[in-house]
C-alpha cells in the first residue's frame, strides 16, 4: 500500500533507484498508460510480478487509487484482505462489482465491472514482499481516463420489411462518435433468425475497414451478392443482391469504438446496436401465386401521440412483378403529403415544403417495397386520417411511365393532443448544509422536457439576487459577475439532471439558491424559441468552521518502555478543504517545540533533525474523518512529553488557524531490570588467599555492561569500585594496604571476583557485590537501571595442628663402614596449611652418655645452622618441599648413635604464628664399622701429604668464612656459628621477605 508519509516516498523512490542501478531481483508490470475507459463500461487492468524466489507461492496483491490532483491514496481491494476497500469502493467491492482475481500465483486481473466518472485516477498494483530483503520494485502504477460514452447507433430502416425471395435488400446503419479522443469504430450486421441462438454475423467491416464476412455467409459473400459499404463520414450500407428465404429474421447492426493504448494495441472501449428490422422473405412459389394481386399496407407509429413527438408512416406495396415499376404517395385525409416516384424521386407538396427544408418531413425509401415517412415534431394539425396510395407505372420506349389502377392501404386515424407544459424541476432536498471551505453541491432533476434545455443558479437571499452561473442549451457555462473569480462549475450529468459545484464555500454564501431550468424548442426555420421554464429552490445553511473542525489526540502504548514504539492518531473530522497539520510536542516547563508539519500537498517539514525518529501516515475513514497516525520509533527520555496537533486552514486566500486538539501525555520509562545475582558464602584459612565469587544467572535485554562494587558490610566501607568501562578504583574508606591484599575482576559468564590475599581472621565477615546495569538507548546514550545486591558471608579460621612427621621409611638399625657418608631424612607427611614453613632440627644422642645434643637446623626463611661443629662434614639436602634430609660424609666411629629431626611448623605472616605444634621422627641408629687406626698405619707412609692436605682444607675453611661474614654483615653478628653447607637447597622455596620470622 501507498503510504501517506515522506518515508513511502523514499522508499519508493529508493527502491526505484535499486532497480535501475543495481538490475534488482523483483519485477511489478502493470499495461503502460494513460488508458481511456467509457463511463458504464468495465475496466480491467492486469498486474503481474517476477522475480520473487518463491514462485509458486500466491503473492498477496493490492489496489490503491489517487484521485486527480489529490496527494491521498485511497484502499481499493486486497486479493487477502476482505476489509481493505475503504468507504468509497467497500460496496462496490462487496457486491462483486469491482473484484481482484488471481489469475496465477504471480498474476493477478483487476476488473471495475461498470465504470464511474469518479473513477478516474491513477491505480497503483502492490505486491506484499513475504521476504526478509527488499530486492526491486513492488509496485506499479497506471492512470485511467474515464470518459463519457458518445457513441450513437440509428438506422432510419423501417421496423420490418416484406420481400419475395430474389428481391434486393439494402439496409443502413448511422454511426458516429463525438469524443475527443482518436477511435475507430467496427461495424457488424448480424441476422437473428427465429428460435436461433446466438445471431449470426452477415458481414463485418473492422476498425481498418477491412470486410470480413460471416461463416453461413462467405459464399455468397465471395460470389458479391452481399456487400458492405462506408457511403458516407458516418453511414454503413448492407446490400444483399438476392435474398434467399433463410435471411428471414431480425436484422441489425452493432458498432464498436475502439481506441489505441499506449502499448499499441486496441481495445473495446464501448459498443451500441441499432434499430432491428424484422425481415420477412417469401419463397418464390408463394410470390408466384399471389402475382397480379396489388395490395398496400400502412404502419403507423404510434396512432396515439401528443404535441412534439415524432409520427411514424411506413407504407408496404406487394403483389407487383419483381421489375414492376410503382409510386407511392401518402395522404392525410385525402390530401398528398408527399410522393415517391417511378424513378425514386420524392416530390412534397408546396404547404409542406418548410417543414421538409427545416428537417421535420423526411421520406426515404427502405427496402424495394417499402417506404417511410416521418413527421417530427408533430403539431396537433397533423392529427387526422393516414392512408398510403400506390399504383404501377409501365415504362415506355421513350423512357416515360404510364400509370396504372392505384389502390389505397386502410385509413388509420392519428390522434394528436395539445398538452400543457409538463416541465417540472425537483432538487435533492429543501435544505442543504455544508462546512465553511468545503463544497456545495447542489442536483436539479427534470422530467417532461421536450427540447433543448438551459439552467441558470441563481443566490436568491443576496441583494441583489446573484447570478451562479448558467449552463446553455449549447452546453455553455458561464460564470456569473460576482462568482467570476470562484471555484464554480454547472454540469449536465445525464439528459436530466443538472448540478452545482462551489468550492470554498463562505458564510457570506449561505441563503436561498434558486435553480431555474428552461425547455428550448427549435422552429423550421433553425430559430430556438423559449418553451417553457421553472424554478425551485432550496436553503443552504453554513457552519463555521470553527465550529466543525475538531481535532482529537489519541495514542496506543503512551506509556512506553525507553526504546519501545508509541503511536499516536490525531483525528481529524472536516470537509475536503486545503489543510496544514502541525505536530508539537511540549517538555516540562519549556513552550511547545514543532516537530513536523504537513501541508496541504503532501510535503512533509521535519523540525529539529528528528525525521528518523518520527514516522508519519495518513488514512481517510470517510469524507469527514482523516487520521493522521505520527509513530515515535524507539522513544527515548528526548521524546517524552505532552503532544498536540494544530490545524490551519487556507480560506479566501489566507491561513485561518484552529483550535488544537487536546494534549497527550507521552511517558518514556526504563525498562524493568531482569537482574539476578546468585552470591555463595565461603569458608577460608588463615593467611590463604580467599575469592568471593557474584555470578549474574539473568540479565535485562539488550547487551547490558556492568558496574561493579565490593562491599564489606561489617565495616560499612567500600572496598573497591569498577566502572561500566572496566575501570578498577579503591573504594572511599579503603584502607592502607589493602591495594596489596585486595583486588577484583570479571570473568566470562559473566562473573565478578573479589580476592583477599593471606587472610586475616579480622576479615571474616558479611560482604556485598552492588551490581549495576548499563544499557544504551536508540541515541547512544548509556543509563543504568537499578542496582541488584548479592550478599555472602566469609568466615576465616586458623587451621588445626594437622602436622605429621615420618622419618628413616621405617629403617631404625642402620650400619655404615667407616668413612662413608649416611643420611638421616625427615619426611613431613602432613601439615595444617598449604602455605606453612617449617623449623627443621636433627639431633644425635650417644649410646654411651645418653646426651641428646642439636646437630644441624634448617630455619624457615631458608637459613641453614649448624650447631655440632662437625660443618666439614654436613651436608643439607631439601629434594622436595615435604622432604628433608641431612648427610653425614666420611663417617667415623664417634659418629655412631641415635638420630632423628623435630619440625616446628609456622605461618610466615606479620604475626608469625606457630601452628600445628612440634614433632618429632622416629630414631634412627646408626653404628660405624671399621679400624680408624688401622688406616693411620697404612697411611703413615703417607704422612707428609696429609699434612698438606689438612693444610689446605684449613685453609680453604678459613676463606669461606672470611667470604660469609662479608656477605651477611652485622645481622649475623648474633650467630655464633653458621652453616656452610649449601648444596642442594631448594632456594626457591624460602618465603617473602616480609613473611620471614627475623631473630
Amino acid at each position: 500500500m501507498r503510504s501517506f508519509t515522506m518515508a513511502r516516498y523514499l522508499r519508493t523512490l529508493l527502491l526505484g533507484l535499486l532497480h535501475i542501478q543495481c538490475g534488482a531481483r523483483v519485477l511489478t508490470e502493470v499495461p503502460s498508460g494513460p488508458l481511456y475507459r467509457v463511463a458504464g463500461h468495465p475496466l480491467r487492468v492486469p498486474c503481474n510480478v517476477s522475480g520473487f524466489r518463491d514462485a509458486e507461492r500466491e503473492k498477496g496483491f493490492q489496489v490503491l487509487m489517487q484521485e486527480p490532483e489529490k496527494t491521498m491514496d485511497i484502499n481499493v481491494i486486497s486479493a487477502r484482505d476482505e476489509n481493505f476497500a475503504w468507504g468509497k469502493f467497500s460496496g462496490r467491492v462487496k457486491s462483486k462489482e469491482i473484484t481482484l482475481a488471481m489469475l496465477a500465483p504471480n498474476s493477478a486481473l483487476f476488473t471495475i465491472g461498470e465504470l464511474k466518472a469518479s473513477d478516474e485516477g491513477e491505480y497503483e498494483c502492490t505486491v506484499e514482499n513475504d521476504e526478509t530483503v527488499y530486492d526491486g520494485t513492488y509496485s506499479a502504477k497506471i492512470k485511467v481516463k474515464v470518459i463519457d460514452n458518445t457513441l450513437t447507433v440509428s438506422s432510419p430502416d423501417p421496423p420490418s420489411l416484406s420481400l419475395d425471395e430474389g428481391d434486393p435488400l439494402t439496409l443502413t446503419c448511422q454511426a458516429s462518435s463525438n469524443t475527443v479522443q482518436h477511435t475507430h469504430l467496427s461495424v457488424t450486421w448480424y441476422l437473428h433468425m427465429d428460435g436461433e441462438e446466438p445471431p449470426q454475423p452477415i458481414v463485418s467491416l473492422d476498425k481498418d475497414l477491412t470486410p470480413s464476412p460471416g461463416p453461413r455467409f462467405r459464399e455468397r459473400y465471395g460470389a458479391g451478392i452481399i456487400r458492405l459499404d462506408k457511403v458516407g463520414e458516418a453511414t454503413y450500407q448492407l446490400t444483399i443482391a438476392q435474398l434467399e428465404p433463410s435471411d428471414q429474421g431480425r436484422v441489425y447492426c452493432q458498432v464498436r469504438e475502439w481506441i489505441q493504448d499506449p502499448d499499441r494495441s486496441w481495445y473495446p472501449i464501448t459498443q451500441k446496436d441499432s434499430e432491428t428490422t424484422a425481415l420477412t422473405v417469401k419463397a418464390k412459389d408463394q410470390v408466384g401465386a399471389e402475382q397480379g394481386s396489388l395490395s398496400v399496407r400502412l404502419s403507423v407509429r404510434p396512432e396515439a401521440l401528443q404535441e412534439g413527438q415524432e409520427l411514424a408512416l411506413t407504407c408496404s406495396v406487394e403483389g407487383l412483378a419483381a421489375r414492376q415499376s410503382f409510386s407511392v404517395a401518402w395522404l392525410r385525409d385525402g390530401s398528398e403529403l408527399a410522393r415517391f416516384g417511378p424513378t425514386g424521386v420524392l416530390h412534397v407538396g408546396a404547404e409542406h415544403g418548410d417543414r421538409h427544408t427545416g428537417g421535420q418531413l423526411l421520406a426515404t425509401k427502405t427496402g424495394p417495397r417499402e417506404h417511410l415517412l416521418v413527421l417530427r415534431p408533430v403539431r396537433v394539425q397533423d392529427q387526422g386520417g393516414y392512408a398510403c396510395r400506390a399504383w404501377p407505372q409501365d415504362r415506355n420506349e421513350d423512357e416515360s411511365f404510364t400509370q396504372g389502377q392505384y389502390r389505397d392501404s386502410p385509413t388509420q386515424v392519428v390522434s394528436i393532443s395539445a398538452t400543457a407544459s409538463e416541465l417540472s424541476v425537483q432538487m435533492g432536498g429543501e435544505s442543504v448544509a455544508v462546512t465553511e471551505g468545503g463544497r456545495l453541491q447542489l442536483t436539479c432533476r427534470v422530467t417532461g422536457f421536450r427540447g433543448r434545455l438551459s439552467v441558470t443558479w441563481e443566490h436568491k437571499s443576496a441583494s441583489p439576487s446573484r447570478q451562479v452561473v448558467s449552463l446553455s442549451q449549447e452546453g455553455v457555462v458561464e460564470p456569473g459577475p460576482d462568482f467570476a473569480q470562484r471555484d464554480v462549475r454547472a454540469r449536465r450529468l445525464a439528459a436530466d439532471t443538472f448540478t452545482l459545484e462551489l468550492e470554498e464555500v463562505r458564510p457570506s454564501d449561505a441563503g436561498t439558491y434558486g435553480c431555474t431550468v428552461s425547455d428550448w424548442t427549435v422552429k423550421p426555420t433553425g430559430d430556438v424559441e423559449l418553451s417553457h421554464s421553472q424554478e425551485k429552490t432550496c436553503t443552504v445553511n453554513v457552519g463555521l468552521l470553527e465550529n466543525t473542525l475538531r481535532l482529537t489526540l489519541k495514542g496506543r502504548d503512551t506509556a512506553a518502555t525507553l526504546g519501545g514504539d508509541v503511536e499516536l492518531w490525531c483525528h481529524v473530522k472536516a470537509p475536503r478543504i486545503p489543510m496544514t497539520l502541525t505536530w508539537t510536542l511540549r517538555r516540562d516547563g519549556s513552550p511547545p517545540d514543532k516537530l513536523l508539519e504537513l501541508s496541504p500537498d503532501g510535503a512533509i517539514t521535519w523540525r529539529g533533525g528528528r525525521q528518523q525518529r518520527y514516522q508519519l501516515r495518513v488514512e481517510r475513514l470517510d469524507e469527514t474523518i482523516l487520521v493522521h497516525k505520527l509513530r515515535i520509533a524507539g522513544a527515548t527520555p528526548s521524546e517524552a512529553g505532552r503532544y498536540q496537533c494544530e490545524a490551519s486552514v487556507f480560506l479566501e486566500k489566507r491561513h485561518k488557524k484552529m483550535n488544537p486538539s487536546n494534549e497527550l501525555a507521552v511517558m518514556v520509562t526504563r525498562p524493568e531490570s531482569k537482574l539476578s545475582l546468585d552470591a555463595q558464602s565461603i569458608s577460608g584459612l588463615l593467611d590463604a588467599d580467599v575469592v568471593v565469587t557474584c555470578s549474574v544467572t539473568e540479565t535485562t535485554p539488550g547487551n547490558p555492561s556492568y558496574a561493579v562494587t565490593w562491599r564489606e558490610e561489617r565495616a560499612n566501607r567500600t572496598l573497591l569500585v569498577s566502572s561500566r568501562d572496566g575501570v578498577v578504583t579503591p573504594g572511599a574508606q579503603a584502607k592502607s594496604g589493602d591495594e596489596q591484599r585486595i583486588s577484583m575482576q570479571q570473568r566470562a559468564g559473566p562473573s565478578f571476583e573479589l580476592t583477599i590475599r593471606r587472610a586475616r581472621v579480622g576479615d571474616s565477615g558479611r560482604y556485598s557485590c552492588v551490581v549495576v546495569e548499563w544499557l544504551q538507548d536508540p541515541n547512544d546514550n548509556w543509563f543504568d537501571l537499578p542496582p541488584v545486591r548479592g550478599t555472602m558471608t566469609v568466615q576465616i579460621s586458623e587451621p588445626e595442628g594437622g602436622l605429621s612427621v615420618g622419618g628413616g621409611g621405617g629403617e631404625v638399625n642402620v650400619t655404615v663402614a667407616a668413612s662413608h657418608d649416611f643420611t638421616v631424612p625427615c619426611d613431613i607427611i602432613a601439615q595444617s596449611s598449604p602455605i606453612s614453613a617449617f623449623n627443621v632440627t636433627w639431633f644425635w644422642r650417644r649410646e654411651a652418655d645418653g646426651e641428646t645434643r642439636p646437630l644441624f637446623t634448617a630455619h624457615p626463611d631458608g637459613t641453614l645452622q649448624d650447631v655440632s661443629g662437625r660443618g666439614d662434614r654436613l651436608r643439607f639436602h631439601r629434594p622436595r618441599p615435604a622432604l628433608f634430609s641431612l648427610t653425614v660424609s666420611g663417617a667415623v666411629p664417634e659418629d655412631g648413635g641415635r638420630y632423628h629431626c623435630q619440625v616446628e611448623e609456622w605461618l610466615l605472616s606479620p604475626s608469625r604464628r606457630r601452628v600445628g605444634g612440634v614433632q618429632r621422627s622416629e630414631e634412627l641408629s646408626v653404628n660405624i664399622q671399621g679400624n680408624m687406626h688401622a688406616a693411620s698405619d697404612s697411611s703413615s707412609s703417607a704422612i707428609l701429604p696429609g699434612v698438606l692436605t689438612g693444610l689446605i682444607v684449613l685453609l680453604l675453611v678459613v676463606v669461606g668464612v672470611l667470604m660469609l661474614k662479608i656477605r651477611q654483615g652485622p645481622t649475623t653478628g648474633a650467630r655464633k656459628k653458621t652453616s656452610l653447607w649449601t648444596e642442594g637447597v631448594f632456594l626457591k622455596d624460602k618465603p617473602p621477605k616480609h613473611m620471614v620470622d627475623e631473630d
